[in-house]
């Protein structure tokens, strides 16, 4: 009799509030057969909001009990909102396939009701529900054709979750030729019927400019529209908006916010993102272990970069126990999904043997994977393996052109390294106008070594004029990231007055942070400091201490001024306290 009101057959009008009253009682009988199809169905009428309220949470309870009673209909409801999410049901993608599979286990048998829910009754929330069947192979084979002829049927009766996936059909060029202004229209159609799908699409296309004209304004507004129905991805997407002030006042705490309310209803990327925010304390209180924990729920999902991150993760130690075998793994997971990070991790995993064994060939086929990619850490990577002959024959114009690839793409690593290469004239005709461009490029990016290997281009006025103080502004760049030779040659200009007023209690700053971090110059400058008590208290035996470390660097200056001290009558009792220093060679 629920059926019959639900449908509108036999002689009785439709009526489906009647019908959800037929449904709730035979739903709450003993347990047959009959009882177990009532709650399915009672399920697709909250999930439709037929003759009830909207309600997913309570459409999620009822297909439960009648999925775990083989009812096929419930079982493909649940394969589909178990991988997609709806507010208040959350996305596991895991249960999913189990649900999926139990569907394809017993064929089209298993969404028999559907079937003629659709093709008999022409019911338009059955129309669409065949269609996602068709869609994503749930007791059918997969056929796009077919799927979007049930979801065109399906919104042209009105079905707003139907004119929402059509939306989506054009706009992917799925079963249908791609047309971006037709998607936004479908789009727009099933969200002023607030389909919060269709909200969040409307939103993704304002925010890309996809079928109508980028408006970051607009995308804002509707992703908010959406999230606070609930929906996981317009949560997610409005977080980002909230992290990178796009379209709002950069909020990073709003953002975690967001990120955890999705997160919360299992969307894998949020996950990702929380992990993110919670191992960098952005917008939040650092805490490595919860940040590994939400990488890991990603990961178990089959998010490709929450894999990478959680390998990252295991090699390091940040948040769990650090484990190079289990880095690996999850390195290998995300890589076999094309992840251009994770290949470029296992390339460098295989180069240094880490949770492998060293297999240089096999670090240049993942490096060249990823930068393949166009991933610029990976096009670097395998530069330098042309470069340095690792794992193929050197070929320097080869290297030329991957490390200038991955330049062009924005690595400041690359880029001081192609600096280099054309200064040197390493696989390129030298060009210092070039070289110069390219580490001023990185210096902008805070790359110390760039910032070094500028400064000494303006100390020497090599490609460019002579310009000490922009040489000295460069080298204060670097020394105060701790580059040695950057807070040497800054030491040296201060203890010299060359270019700038003489400093030499901050030139003894610098010699001794660079002589620490194993400067053998910086060593000798100590040794003259302490000697001559420049910029510190005068002390015979300190400069003695200093000219011997840089003595056994070889450095000859520091050996002569050693023997000079030790040959002093006031240090004689002292001499063997330094040892034997055998002179240069």
């Amino acid at each position: 009799m629920g059926e019959c009101y639900l449908f509108g057959k036999n002689g009785i009008e439709k009526d489906e509030e009647k019908a959800v009253k037929y449904f709730k009682t035979a739903a709450s009988r003993t347990c047959s057969e009959g009882v177990t199809q009532a709650k399915a169905i009672l399920g697709f009428c909250y999930e439709f909001g037929l003759g009830v309220p909207e309600n997913f949470k309570s459409a999620e309870e009822l297909y439960i009990c009648a999925a775990n009673d083989n009812s096929g209909l419930a079982q493909a409801r649940l394969a589909f909102l178990r991988r997609y999410g709806r507010p208040s049901v959350k996305i596991d993608r895991t249960e999913a396939e189990n649900w999926l599979n139990r569907v394809n286990q017993r064929g089209s048998q298993a969404i028999q009701w559907l079937i003629n829910a659709a093709t008999v009754e022409q019911h338009p929330a059955a129309i669409y529900c065949l269609g996602v069947c068709y869609h994503d192979g749930i007791g059918v084979e997969k056929n796009p054709s077919k799927a979007v002829f049930y979801y065109k049927r399906s919104a042209e009766l009105g079905q707003s979750r139907g004119e929402g996936i059509l939306g989506y059909c054009y706009g992917e060029g799925f079963g249908v030729e791609k047309n971006d202004e037709v998607a936004f229209y479908w789009y727009y159609k099933a969200a002023q019927k607030n389909e919060s799908v269709s909200m969040y699409n409307i939103a993704h296309c304002y925010e890309e400019g996809i079928g109508v004209a980028c408006n970051i304004n607009q995308a804002v507004l509707w992703y908010r529209k959406s999230a606070e129905l609930g929906n996981c991805y317009a949560q997610n997407s409005l977080g980002y908006m909230y992290e990178e002030g796009l379209g709002v006042e950069k909020n990073e705490k709003v953002a975690v916010y967001w990120y955890q309310l999705s997160a919360e209803q299992g969307y894998p990327w949020a996950m990702c993102n929380l992990g993110f925010c919670l191992q960098n304390a952005i917008g939040c209180e650092k805490d490595e272990v919860k940040g590994a924990y939400w990488y890991k729920m990603a990961a178990l999902q089959g998010h490709s970069r929450a894999q990478h991150n959680l390998g990252h993760a295991y090699q390091y130690g940040i948040g769990v126990e650090k484990n190079i075998t289990l880095a690996v793994e999850w390195y290998r997971k995300s890589a076999m999904a094309g992840n251009a990070f994770a290949l470029h991790s296992l390339g460098y995993a295989y180069q240094y043997g880490l949770g492998v064994e060293v297999d240089e060939r096999k670090a240049v086929y993942y490096y060249k994977e990823s930068a393949n990619l166009g991933h610029p850490p990976a096009q670097l990577s395998l530069g330098c393996c042309y470069r340095n002959g690792v794992g193929v024959t050197a070929d320097a114009a080869t290297a030329f052109h991957w490390i200038h690839m991955s330049a062009r793409g924005g690595n400041d690593l690359a880029q001081n390294t192609l600096g280099h290469l054309y200064e040197e004239g390493i696989g390129c005709k030298r060009d210092m106008s070039k070289s110069l461009y390219w580490y001023e490029k990185s210096a902008q990016q805070g790359n110390m070594w760039a910032q070094t290997n500028l400064g000494m281009l303006y100390s020497e006025g090599t490609g460019v004029k002579r310009n000490h103080a922009e040489a000295i502004r460069l080298y204060r760049l670097a020394a105060k990231q701790g580059h040695a030779r950057a807070q040497t040659k800054l030491g040296h200009y201060l203890f010299y007055g060359k270019g700038c007023p003489q400093n030499r209690e901050e030139a003894f700053y610098w010699y001794k942070k660079a002589a620490k971090n194993n400067s053998i110059s910086a060593m000798y400058h100590m040794g003259l400091c302490y000697e001559s008590g420049y910029g510190c208290e005068m002390d015979q035996e300190e400069a003695a201490r200093w000219f011997e470390k840089a003595a056994l660097y070889g450095d000859q200056k520091s050996y002569e001024r050693l023997i000079r001290i030790v040959a002093n009558p006031a240090l004689v009792d002292d001499i063997f306290k330094y040892g034997y220093v055998a002179p240069c060679a």
